[in-house]
């Protein structure tokens, strides 16, 4: 254990600044599992999620009210805590780092204000289905302790006219009202290009709203929208965010690793991950997490706690087959 990070935990109890408790102690974790210490990093971030003392645990932790629908009363947004880390999702080093330095700042908001330095809150995630979009939003809120909002695009979108615009308003106004991850996902639907030949009006309505609605956006909440359709989003978007990151399948050893981490205490002697990788290139995530979780059936279903290669094979091939896009 590093020496700074013992000190920064230490220092964060001092203070009772949780975040920062959090964040040393989620370097601790990072470093443990950098040393194939899996078993002690996932007691460790176990413990971190779970609360202690007089600690309120994840589940414990008093949640705002979403906003509703101003007909139907249905909320527009699900509010949840996430115990799901950076250091728990396996993404290529540059995004990770983008990632932990967008959290970083979070704290630094002041002081950029105070500098003239513009805040990214705002941020774009855009790439393949299943290769973890929703799952970085989901971090990103767990390593700065925020609640994840996630917008529910089937209530947002009204059959009235004019109503999306007014629901989009909605949920802006609950962003800035406290500190908050909020996740557009599927936002090509309500981004989509103006100049679609089936755009029937209220289309363009609810994609210059979006456009005012982000453009004029500086609450305390860390927009996120992610999209798996970058190519239909209106070209007047991108430039509204701060961040644009696109988000690719896993590489062969981050699959590798993916599949390690997941078989962790349930898998035989003979399993070779590497061969197991080499049929998931490619693919997305997902898909990597679909065939251990087959391969895992498998055992189950015959009586048995731990996989085989045959097992994990057996999954990559059901992986193979399926459609991801």
């Amino acid at each position: 254990m590093a020496g700074r990070h013992l000190k920064a935990l230490l220092a964060a109890h001092r203070d009772r600044d949780d975040l920062a408790f959090r964040r040393a102690a989620q370097a601790i974790i990072e470093e443990e599992e950098a040393k194939r210490h899996v078993v002690l990093a996932q007691d460790l971030r176990r413990l971190l999620v779970s609360g202690s003392g007089d600690r309120l645990s994840l589940s414990e932790i008093p949640l705002p009210d979403p906003p509703k629908d101003r007909d139907s009363a249905v909320p527009l947004v699900d509010v949840a805590m996430s115990d799901r880390f950076v250091g728990d999702l396996i993404l290529n080093q540059e995004l990770a780092h983008t990632l932990r330095e967008l959290a970083i700042e979070v704290g630094l908001w002041g002081t950029l204000d105070a500098v003239g330095v513009p805040r990214r809150n705002r941020i774009l995630l855009y790439g393949p289905p299943g290769c973890g979009k929703t799952s970085i939003a989901s971090a990103l809120a767990a390593e700065l302790g925020r609640p994840l909002v996630t917008v529910r695009i089937d209530s947002v979108v009204s059959s009235y006219l004019g109503e999306t615009a007014s629901n989009l308003r909605r949920v802006m106004e609950f962003a800035r009202s406290g500190p908050y991850v909020v996740l557009f996902d599927e936002f090509d639907s309500l981004g989509k290009d103006r100049d679609d030949p089936s755009d029937h009006g209220e289309l363009r309505r609810v994609v210059n709203a979006m456009l005012q609605l982000i453009d004029g956006y500086t609450g305390p909440s860390i927009i996120v929208a992610a999209t798996n359709h970058e190519q239909v989003l209106d070209n007047a978007l991108w430039r509204r965010f701060d961040e644009v990151l696109n988000i690719p399948p896993p590489d062969h050893s981050q699959m590798t690793e993916l599949i390690q981490r997941l078989l962790v205490g349930r898998r035989a002697e003979n399993v070779d991950e590497l061969a197991a990788a080499d049929g998931l290139v490619g693919l997305p995530h997902a898909a990597g997490e679909y065939a251990v979780h087959s391969a895992l059936r498998v055992a189950v279903a015959d009586g048995r706690m731990h996989a085989t290669q045959s097992d994990l094979m057996q999954g990559v091939r059901r992986a193979g087959s399926r459609r991801w896009s």
